[in-house]
């Protein structure tokens, strides 16, 4: 392949050849991708293990006949929501359900568990706050989120001695998987071997210091080919071709036909 030498001594790969590489290792490269692919697939299907989500929302609103006391309640409720986010994930909510879904699900987790599987989320000047429930098993990620949210219901009125939280929307069962995302990671394994085999074809290239066309050296090197002595070893049955450039001699072994 074309290579360029520099003063310093390095080689540099011409870009105009990077083509005539790839076309010389496309089987490596192709059987590169294809572990790529087979890898990932394995990764994606066998080790990691899919996640279910399921989600309750919940309505922070106190209700008034009058207007304007309504605007003012309503102000306080948004207020309000940045307390109950903090609230939802307390022990003083989940040691409740933490109790109830070993009680109904044989749930194996424990406190830190339950509060990692959980995310609260709320839309700007939402009073909807919604709770999602993340687990390895469908029915428990929607019986965690729906006792997430009935605990708290119970127990903020307490608390806070209010009466403004409503559940507006059950958990619902949902058995498509959310984690981990199948084809993104088949792709991205693919790609990754596919790149793995070009930059093995790259450095097999570089790497290869054998001269195996006399181009190379005058057509590259811009050396001059003063002649070539053809000798032949009995011994070996090969014929030896020493090639004298500019004063230098290079060798190289041809099988004899």
């Amino acid at each position: 392949m074309d290579k360029n030498l520099q003063n310093d001594g390095t080689i540099t790969l011409d870009i105009r050849r990077f083509n005539v590489i790839m076309k010389k290792n496309i089987l490596g490269i192709v059987i590169c991708g294809v572990i790529g692919l087979v890898l990932s697939t394995i990764v994606s299907t066998v080790i990691m293990t899919p996640k279910y989500e399921s989600s309750v929302d919940i309505l922070v609103n106190q209700k008034s006949s009058d207007i304007q006391t309504q605007l003012n309640v309503q102000q306080a409720d948004l207020q309000a929501i940045n307390t109950y986010k903090d609230v939802l994930k307390k022990p003083i909510i989940l040691s409740d359900v933490l109790k109830q879904l070993r009680e109904k699900d044989n749930y194996q987790g424990n406190l830190e568990d339950l509060q990692s599987s959980l995310n609260i989320t709320n839309e700007t000047n939402s009073q909807v706050v919604t709770v999602t429930a993340k687990a390895e098993n469908p029915y428990i990620a929607k019986d965690i989120a729906n006792m997430v949210g009935e605990v708290f219901t119970n127990k903020i009125k307490k608390l806070m001695q209010v009466n403004n939280v409503t559940i507006v929307s059950d958990a619902r069962l949902n058995t498509t998987p959310v984690s981990p995302n199948r084809k993104l990671i088949i792709i991205v394994g693919t790609i990754l071997g596919l790149f793995i085999g070009i930059i093995i074809g790259l450095i097999k290239e570089l790497t290869n210091t054998k001269i195996s066309d006399m181009s190379y050296l005058t057509d590259e090197l811009g050396l001059t080919n003063l002649g070539t002595v053809y000798h032949i070893d009995n011994k070996n049955k090969a014929l030896r071709v020493v090639n004298i450039i500019t004063g230098k001699t290079e060798n190289s072994s041809h099988n004899r036909v």
